[in-house]
């Protein structure tokens, strides 16, 4: 009798232990379901990486940072042009006015705090479009599109002309000493004004034949074409080269207030961008 009753209790204890063990087991798989899909609702409202680069974005700015704003705020419903990835009019008024539907001061100034705001209202945008800027670089044997995107922090960035690093880093020079104080398109377009004028048979076949030809470029003249230039023209040089010409193909600029020359009153004016005058 006492080993049945022994028996009996031993019985009752392993199952006790088993249906407690599987109890336990139970908890723990519902807790980490649980847990995993808490996770999931986490990652699922987490908004996209933003890709902006860290500096600010306004008007007259080109290139990768430009496209990504505009066709966020094409995503939005704020900008109904093409994505062209030039900070223009359109672009300016489509930045406004997000600003100011998101409670931000209308400044037109793309900052980080703009560029959060817009990332998170966008938390599904993807590059949908090849970007304007990229669309007519030419490709190096070899590259990779790593390299490619890449490009745009290289002074030979898009460098399908082939120039010498000489002539990249003159070019930077010019732009320095002839418009360090104007807006940084206008930078650009004395940039553009030097390429074009490569590619003109009226003109020497290389940036340091065009901008030491005699008379040419104040700069030159008066000795602040060996300035050290800094960011902004090297960056505007990059522009110029990535295909940006604000200038509308011009071969000519000059300061009206400083221009002495009657000759250069006579062609046919194209655009004024900050204190120059683009001309044909």
């Amino acid at each position: 009798m006492k080993k049945t009753m022994v028996w009996i209790c031993t019985g009752i204890l392993v199952a006790s232990a088993i249906t407690y063990t599987g109890l336990l087991k139970i908890g723990s798989a519902q807790q980490q379901a649980k847990q995993l899909n808490t996770q999931q609702k986490v990652q699922v409202a987490q908004p996209s990486q933003p890709t902006f680069s860290s500096e600010a974005i306004n008007f007259g700015s080109y290139g990768q940072d430009v496209y990504e704003l505009q066709s966020r705020l094409k995503l939005l419903g704020f900008f109904g042009a093409q994505v062209d990835s030039q900070f223009g009019n359109s672009t300016l008024k489509a930045v406004k006015g997000f600003q100011k539907e998101f409670g931000m001061t209308p400044d037109g100034v793309v900052g980080a705090k703009t560029k959060l705001k817009l990332v998170n209202a966008t938390p599904h945008w993807k590059p949908t479009e090849t970007p304007l800027h990229r669309k007519n670089q030419g490709s190096t044997q070899g590259q990779t599109a790593a390299n490619d995107d890449q490009n745009d922090e290289t002074m030979g960035s898009a460098n399908t002309m082939g120039l010498s690093e000489n002539d990249l880093k003159i070019m930077a020079n010019a732009v320095y000493g002839e418009s360090r104080g104007e807006p940084f398109e206008g930078q650009v377009a004395v940039a553009a004004v030097i390429l074009n004028r490569v590619k003109s048979p009226s003109f020497p076949n290389t940036p340091s034949g065009v901008i030491f030809q005699p008379g040419a470029f104040t700069a030159v003249a008066d000795g602040q074409i060996w300035l050290t230039p800094n960011e902004t023209a090297q960056k505007a040089v990059r522009q110029a080269l990535n295909g940006w010409d604000p200038s509308g193909g011009c071969l000519y600029y000059f300061n009206p207030k400083t221009a002495t020359s009657k000759w250069i009153w006579s062609r046919p004016q194209v655009k004024t961008i900050g204190e120059h005058i683009f001309c044909m």
